[in-house]
C-alpha cells in the first residue's frame, strides 16, 4: 500500500474513536509497526493528527462517537480480491424467489454484484445494499426501522420492534468481527443486538469470513458454532481452522481468490 494510501485511512480511522492504537492501524493498513510508528510521526509534525503513546488520535476528537466498529470506507479498501470471490460464491447459493437476509458489511456488499442477476426478497439492515439492489436490480428490497449509522452505513435500531420479526428467510448472510472455537464474535453490544434478531428470522446462517477473521479476535460473542451452518471464505484459510469448522459440523465454502486480483495485490503489497 502507498504511503498516501496509509495516511488516508489513519486519518479516516483517528476520526472514528477517541484513541486508535498502533496494533490498529497495523490491522487496517497491513503495514509493519514501525511503518506504522514512522507515519503517524509524519502526521504529527503536519498537525494532521496527535501522536500519544501506543498511537494517536484527532486533534479535534469528534463529538458523537459512534458504534465500535471500523468505517465502511475503511473496511472497503481491505481484502477487497477475497471479499468479491466470497460473494460470488455466497450468492451461488440463492435460487430466485428465496427469501433472504443481507447483513451490513463490506464482504456482504460485494454479494449485489452478482445478484442483479437474481429475483430475490432481500431484507437488509445496509444502505448501500438496499440502494445498489434498488437502482440496480430486480430484487424485492426491505429495510428494518431504525437510525442510519453514517460511518458503518447501516440501520440499527435500540427497540425490539424494528419490523424484522415480520419477516422469514431461507438464510441470512452475515460477515463477522472474528470467528474462533466460542463462535462468531463482534465489537458493539449495539450490533450483537441487531445481529441475533435477525439471525432468528432465518433458518441457515451463512457466515461471510475471509481468512484473517481466523486470526481476528473480539470481547463480544454473537452466536456460538453449533448457530452456524455454512462458512464461505477464501484460500487462503488455514487447515486448523478449518478443522475447526468441520468439527462444528459446518460446511466450508473455499472460494479461490483469481489469479488477476492475486498479481494485483502482490504489486500493492
Amino acid at each position: 500500500m502507498l504511503e498516501a494510501e496509509r495516511h488516508r485511512i489513519i486519518l479516516s480511522a483517528v476520526q472514528e474513536r477517541p484513541v486508535v492504537t498502533v496494533a490498529d492501524l497495523c490491522a487496517l493498513t497491513g503495514a509493519s509497526e514501525a511503518t506504522v510508528r514512522r507515519d503517524i510521526a509524519q502526521l504529527h509534525v503536519s498537525k494532521k493528527l496527535r501522536r500519544v503513546r501506543g498511537g494517536a488520535e484527532a486533534i479535534s476528537p469528534p463529538q458523537f462517537v459512534g458504534i465500535n466498529a471500523r468505517p465502511f470506507a475503511i473496511n472497503q479498501t481491505i481484502n477487497i480480491a477475497q471479499k468479491r470471490s466470497i460473494a460470488q460464491a455466497a450468492v451461488d447459493l440463492c435460487d430466485d424467489g428465496d427469501a433472504i437476509i443481507i447483513n451490513g458489511g463490506t464482504t456482504t456488499f460485494q454479494m449485489v454484484h452478482p445478484l442483479t442477476t437474481k429475483r430475490l426478497q432481500v431484507f437488509t439492515n445496509s444502505f448501500p445494499i438496499a440502494e445498489h439492489l434498488l437502482k440496480q436490480s430486480r430484487n424485492t428490497v426491505l429495510l428494518p426501522a431504525g437510525a442510519i449509522y453514517r460511518e458503518q452505513n447501516i440501520i440499527l435500531s435500540p427497540f425490539d420492534d424494528d419490523g424484522s420479526n415480520h419477516f422469514y428467510a431461507r438464510r441470512m448472510f452475515m460477515g463477522c468481527r472474528g470467528l474462533g472455537p466460542l463462535g462468531l464474535m463482534e465489537g458493539d453490544p449495539l450490533l450483537v443486538q441487531a445481529e441475533q434478531k435477525l439471525i432468528d428470522q432465518a433458518d441457515e446462517l451463512v457466515v461471510l469470513a475471509d481468512s484473517s477473521k481466523f486470526v481476528t479476535r473480539s470481547s463480544l460473542l454473537l452466536c456460538p458454532l453449533t448457530r452456524i451452518h455454512t462458512v464461505v471464505t477464501d484460500d487462503g484459510i488455514e487447515d486448523r481452522a478449518v478443522r475447526m469448522l468441520e468439527a462444528a459440523d459446518i460446511k466450508v465454502i473455499v472460494a479461490p481468490v483469481a489469479t488477476a486480483d492475486k498479481k494485483s495485490r502482490a504489486l500493492e503489497e
